[in-house]
């Protein structure tokens, strides 16, 4: 849509200079991005019986496949499904995770062109997963596995992978940085490298600085505030900042009640340039989104009547 006096992209010299993409466009399954012009977002389902946030309220499969399309629904772009938590914990059997994750990949796929990721870090999961219609591996252990890359080049996935230190789903006490974000960043672009070596295309990578993965709340705050050093670097960055404990912490808010403080953070990474934004409640998150886009002219109003008649008129 085009609108008179809307600009197509924010000026030189904008007060939220945006990040320069060497692969802006994106072909994600059936959907096509245009991250020069636009933010995904990324809804959250967890089929988990100890999920951080939920708690469990998506384990049963009905639950996890309503708990999909009401988010698809509410104007998500892109649904991420993962069988276990990042927390520390025992180890579950390769077919375990697939029976939780992949009927909700099915369900999905056959009731949506969205974008699907399966949230794993075992190979044969991601292989599975892009079977019954995955379009994304999202891997949050930054390719411990690096026969994870593999499945991914082998496919036309794309690969998300996420800066963290420790073993999956072991613990890491006082994580400790000299430069968090040097370190964030340079972990990752040694990550991405190993990536292309096994075959997966730049334009198929996607970042994520991990917040709170292995950090802790200083750390993730200046993880935040420095954020433009990563987008920088020139690949799409994923941020994944809903109701975490670095929010918690910083305004006294329980799980439930950091809704308000997960939209600040969200909204701070997009004007440093986070392209996808991993939230849970969707409504909200889409509709900041898009108010973020419109104020750094990626995206025109949808419609102006205000002040532009003989008479003033209110929406």
């Amino acid at each position: 849509m085009s609108l008179p006096g809307v600009r197509p992209a924010p000026p030189a010299g904008s007060g939220f200079p945006q990040p320069t993409l060497r692969h802006p466009l994106r072909q994600i399954g059936d959907r096509r991005f245009d991250f020069s012009r636009q933010v995904a977002v990324m809804a959250v389902v967890n089929r988990t019986p100890d999920s951080f946030y939920d708690r469990g309220a998506t384990f049963a499969l009905e639950s996890a496949v309503q708990a999909a399309l009401a988010a698809v629904a509410a104007g998500a772009d892109w649904v991420d499904i993962g069988g276990v938590p990042f927390s520390p914990g025992p180890e579950l059997p390769v077919e375990e995770e697939c029976a939780r994750v992949l009927p909700v990949v099915q369900a999905l796929r056959a009731a949506s062109d969205c974008v699907i990721s399966v949230d794993t870090f075992h190979p044969e999961v991601a292989r599975r997963g892009i079977a019954a219609g995955a379009t994304v591996v999202n891997d949050t252990t930054g390719l411990h596995h690096p026969k994870l890359a593999e499945v991914v080049a082998d496919s036309d996935a794309t690969l998300v992978i996420t800066h963290s230190l420790a073993s999956p789903r072991t613990q890491y006490p006082r994580p400790h940085y000299d430069d968090v974000m040097t370190e964030v960043a340079d972990f990752l672009l040694r990550r991405v490298d190993l990536a292309i070596s096994l075959g997966v295309p730049e334009e198929r990578i996607v970042i994520d600085p991990g917040h709170d993965l292995n950090k802790n709340t200083l750390q993730s705050l200046e993880i935040t505030r420095r954020l433009g050093e990563l987008t920088a670097l020139g690949h799409p960055v994923l941020v994944a900042v809903s109701n975490k404990d670095f929010i918690g912490e910083s305004i006294n808010a329980r799980r439930e009640e950091r809704v308000e403080g997960s939209l600040a953070a969200m909204v701070a990474c997009i004007l440093a340039g986070a392209r996808i934004v991993r939230m849970h409640n969707v409504t909200q998150s889409v509709a900041s989104v898009r108010m973020t886009e419109a104020i750094l002219g990626l995206r025109a109003p949808h419609h102006l009547k205000h002040n532009l008649g003989e008479f003033n008129v209110h929406d």
